[in-house]
């Protein structure tokens, strides 16, 4: 196969770096059918957009390409995804250097099928490509090898071979075959969370539509949670829920109740709801490849006042994170507002990770900002218009009764933030109350 290549870098148009953001009124959170008589979701715009952004992060570095095995990066390119088993195998890889369209290395027949049906990328320039596998095919076999001696001539000839490479995961023989093919193997990741850290107005109806898939999850939840369902019963419901309605990836549900709640284990069982339970779940899927992170807390039939506190404490505390949400402000000053780790009941912010916390949402579940007593103090992130973030807490009840667990998603507009996540959470909800 002949592949043409250019070292003179793509200029970064100004139309594809618009994000084309419109504040006014409400996100869209449009239906997932394509139709002529409303403007939805601008899929090449977006691959556009988003290839941009990493051209321009690129650019902004001293890195001469990017070569990404992590499937979020690898959609963020190319806009291709196969089945999500292939999360974990290491096997679909793309090349970035700036000067040219992305080149994509996918599993076996899948490269054929990009070729036949995805036209926004140049048809050379997908390839078949198959690693290692995560060890199942032994090093010696040479895929590792014949892979890096591709990558560096295509590196000479894109002009970039002298620049380090930056590799975002990467298996251990891919990496030695790599330098010995005499590359300078550097972290790719941070180029690519720059790239991914600002939002189009496409990507945040995406995930705007992620949410509101959550917003009805919850609302059949609610429905059928009373005593004698179980916690893993009620995460077969959502899971079905969501993939009945176009989710591409339930990645986890937490479904914590009762005596678990304290402190909160981060998973699932069989446990059985008994009434007055307090419960709390966490609904993580993807949307077109964008992500939700949203925690909800509901009380089995009734509620005591132990779990009311509890929950009215977890609300200020988001609150108050949420009201100083706007472009300029710094993330130190968001965790600023949250309890130390030993003010509910944790030894250190260590262990506290993860309880009072921010992040940002994209094609990850963690991408920019992170905020937490943990990191924010020493290294503050100053937020910009167009990044989407979810603010979480949590506080255990008093009297052993509980834990109140809150989440909401949130997009940093030029003036303040507005809401994602839109399931009842102002106070402590009680479902089939009695």
């Amino acid at each position: 196969m002949t592949i043409l290549t250019s070292t003179d870098p793509k200029i970064v148009m100004p139309g594809d770096i618009d994000p084309h953001w419109d504040w006014a009124g409400m996100i869209p959170a449009p239906g997932r059918m394509n139709v002529d008589f409303e403007e939805r979701v601008d899929f090449r715009r977006l691959h556009n957009y988003r290839t941009a952004r990493a051209r321009q992060a690129l650019a902004n570095s001293n890195i001469g390409a990017l070569l990404c095995f992590d499937n979020n990066n690898i959609r963020y390119l190319t806009s291709t995804v196969i089945g999500e088993w292939s999360r974990d195998k290491v096997c679909r890889y793309t090349l970035f250097t700036g000067n040219s369209e992305p080149y994509l290395w996918d599993f076996g027949s899948a490269a054929a099928h990009h070729r036949l049906h995805n036209p926004w990328l140049e048809k050379d320039r997908v390839m078949a490509g198959m690693l290692g596998l995560r060890g199942s095919v032994p090093e010696d076999v040479g895929l590792f090898r014949n892979a890096a001696r591709q990558i560096a001539d295509l590196c000479r000839k894109e002009g970039v071979f002298d620049m380090p490479i930056g590799v975002d995961i990467v298996e251990p023989p891919m990496m030695f075959a790599l330098q010995a093919e005499g590359l300078n193997v550097v972290d790719a990741q941070q180029v690519m969370l720059d790239a991914r850290m600002i939002k189009s107005m496409d990507e945040i109806i995406l995930l705007n539509t992620a949410a509101s898939m959550v917003d009805g999850a919850y609302h059949h939840l609610s429905e059928a949670l009373k005593p004698g369902v179980r916690e893993n019963e009620m995460v077969g419901l959502v899971n079905k829920f969501l993939y009945d309605n176009g989710s591409d990836d339930v990645e986890a549900i937490n479904a914590v109740s009762g005596e678990r709640c304290s402190p909160h284990p981060h998973n699932f069982t069989d446990r059985m709801y008994r009434p007055g339970d307090q419960a709390f779940f966490d609904i993580i899927h993807s949307y077109m490849g964008y992500r939700t992170c949203y925690y909800r807390t509901l009380n089995v039939g009734f509620k005591t006042q132990g779990q009311s506190d509890a929950y009215k404490q977890a609300r200020e505390w988001i609150d108050d994170a949420i009201a100083l949400v706007k472009p300029g402000l710094t993330t130190d000053k968001i965790a600023a507002v949250w309890p130390k780790a030993e003010d509910f009941g944790f030894t250190n912010e260590m262990e506290a990770f993860g309880l009072q916390f921010g992040h940002g949402l994209g094609m990850a579940l963690h991408e920019r900002p992170i905020i937490s007593r943990l990191v924010s103090f020493d290294k503050p992130f100053e937020l910009q218009e167009g990044m989407v973030f979810a603010l979480e807490t949590y506080c255990p009840a008093l009297d052993g009764s509980g834990a109140a667990r809150i989440e909401e998603e949130v997009v940093v507009t030029a003036d303040g933030c507005k809401i994602l996540t839109l399931f009842p959470a102002q106070e402590l909800f009680v479902a089939n109350a009695y």
